[in-house]
């Protein structure tokens, strides 16, 4: 799927003679869109996604099409995923998790998927529950997981096999974006199933938070985003107040983070460094 990309990946797809890879082309819509046009136009029964920035290991597909067929029971297939940066030198591990089965409450609590560049789905369960939100401009796949786990079961490959990038001018830099649609999320999951998952409600607040938290401080280069950051984890105490003596340790070192980058962050470090 080209989403209107002014990269020249259109012209290095029609140059591959491999008669497995379609190209189809539309304007700029959004990766919710593209990704459900490439479902209308497939055709075959498992279906993934790969987004145009990620990568995959060699094995992953293989992988995860016998995953479902050892599994018949089961309706997706996810491995783990690592992260890598704008050049593809590694950055850090991603979560190991360790769930299969039902998991409807477990990535409610929290996204352990990781990547929407990750899952394999069989098309019969994406026809039971329908495809990507386009009105959210983030984290519609973390939506359409929810929606899935609902119904049905998971199989966990334990590989790494997704390398996600992370890049700076990415969707999920938007934070105040990123926050009001990871909100709108969990309340709609929560209206739709408020007994299953009323239980990991404070749960899946609180890791929403710990995880702008993080990807915040990530960003952080101005006193405007450390304050961004410290609002995120004052959320993070409200909904959890658990976290600050089961990851003292951690929660400290975020603090000082935080902290630090308030008094000297880096436009009051140019400030005071400046020649005049």
């Amino acid at each position: 799927m080209d989403d209107g990309s002014t990269d020249g990946t259109a012209a290095l797809v029609q140059a591959m003679e491999d008669e497995r890879i379609h190209l189809v082309q539309q304007p700029n819509r959004g990766a919710a869109i593209a990704r459900n046009h490439g479902i209308e136009v497939s055709s075959a029964p498992l279906v993934t996604f790969l987004d145009g920035d990620d990568c995959w290991t060699p094995e992953k597909l293989e992988a995860q099409v016998s995953a479902l067929a050892e599994q018949p029971q089961a309706a997706i297939a996810y491995s783990w995923t690592d992260y890598i940066d704008e050049q593809g030198n590694p950055l850090f591990p991603g979560g190991r998790k360790h769930h299969s089965g039902d998991v409807y409450g477990a990535i409610f609590q929290h996204n352990f998927i990781e990547s929407g560049s990750n899952l394999m789905v069989r098309r019969t369960a994406l026809e039971q529950v329908g495809v990507f939100d386009p009105e959210l401009a983030s984290v519609h796949d973390w939506e359409l997981w929810l929606r899935l786990a609902e119904r049905y079961e998971f199989v966990l490959v334990p590989q790494a096999q997704i390398l996600y990038r992370v890049m700076p001018g990415s969707i999920s830099s938007n934070l105040s974006r990123q926050e009001r649609n990871l909100r709108s999320v969990v309340e709609a999951a929560l209206a739709r199933s408020p007994q299953r998952l009323a239980p990991f409600h404070r749960a899946s607040l609180t890791n929403l938070y710990q995880y702008l938290t993080f990807r915040s401080l990530s960003l952080g280069q101005t006193r405007w985003q450390y304050l961004q950051s410290l609002r995120y984890l004052l959320m993070a105490w409200f909904h959890g107040p658990q976290l600050l003596w089961q990851r003292s340790r951690l929660m400290a070192i975020t603090g000082a983070k935080i902290a630090v980058g308030l008094i000297l962050s880096p436009t009051v470090l140019r400030s005071r460094f400046s020649l005049h």
